[in-house]
């Protein structure tokens, strides 16, 4: 199984954080490889514009989806590499407590708050800017999770063990003191961010979970447009002579064929010890039969 296989398999195995990062190195990648190409055939071309999120109004208007795009895509490898870091960090923190699709929920939604309270902010300032990044969202996962478990303890490399809410403080405290100094509409969406996501947690604990609204909305999409599956009429002839049958008890036992128990211990695997304490047999053997 070569590299590329070998990603595939991770994408389809992993959570939705995993596929997260996948899609925010894609969009990068896509973001930096594709004004290069047309350089070669002469062609200009600035790909962020149409991505980013302008405080413009007129932009906005003619982009709508920036208020969502613009939080798949970054300026440059160092922007993007610690973004993901952070993502990759907090996601784990998320999960522990929370479901895949609150993850996502709150993802989403965090990065939509947060680029219309940019937005709102550089219109009334009368500043025009336009902005790109994952911190938002990132933000709003970290500062939720945070606000779930403050005094969670944290291991940090070089430092050692922390309380939760004092790396979060640290990185909130880092944003206020920049946000008057450069790239004020990035850390003005951070800290609306870190805003939504303290307001999902206070929310989910009185009974609301936001997150539904991104969940019934995938699903009436998914739902929309798969076809059920037309099943033919058929005429039902009925013996009236024939004495019943006596009743059947059905067995409940359930017995599974060696392939599909040969994938549950495969997966069993992962859940403890990760995708890469899989052997080669064990990859490929996956591989194959998710084809």
């Amino acid at each position: 199984m070569n590299i590329l296989d070998d990603l595939k398999l991770q994408y389809k195995l992993g959570g939705v954080a995993n596929k997260l990062i996948y899609w925010n190195i894609a969009c990068f990648l896509i973001s930096y490889v594709l004004p290069r190409l047309l350089l070669l055939g002469n062609v200009e071309a600035d790909f962020l514009q149409y991505v980013s999120l302008s405080s413009n109004p007129a932009d906005l208007l003619w982009k709508p989806w920036s208020l969502l795009s613009y939080s798949f895509f970054h300026f440059d490898f160092f922007h993007i590499l610690f973004n993901l870091l952070v993502l990759n960090f907090a996601s784990q923190l998320f999960l522990t407590f929370f479901t895949q699709k609150q993850f996502l929920g709150l993802y989403l939604l965090s990065a939509v708050f947060a680029g219309v309270v940019f937005a709102a902010s550089y219109y009334i300032m009368n500043i025009s800017g336009a902005i790109v990044g994952a911190s938002a969202a990132i933000m709003a996962i970290l500062v939720a999770v945070t606000a779930y478990q403050p005094l969670m303890q944290v291991r940090l490399l070089l430092i050692g063990n922390v309380k939760l809410w004092h790396l979060t403080a640290v990185l909130l405290i880092l944003d206020l003191m920049q946000i008057r100094l450069d790239n004020m509409g990035g850390h003005i969406s951070h800290l609306a961010g870190a805003f939504f996501g303290f307001m999902y947690i206070k929310a989910l604990q009185n009974g609301t979970d936001m997150s539904l609204i991104v969940t019934r909305i995938i699903d009436f999409f998914a739902n929309g447009f798969r076809m059920s599956p037309s099943t033919p009429f058929k005429k039902v002839h009925r013996n009236y002579n024939v004495k019943p049958a006596e009743k059947r008890t059905a067995s409940r036992i359930v017995t599974k064929d060696k392939a599909q128990q040969q994938i549950d211990e495969i997966l069993d695997k992962i859940s403890q010890s990760g995708y890469d304490s899989l052997t080669k047999e064990e990859k490929d053997f996956l591989f194959k039969s998710g084809k």
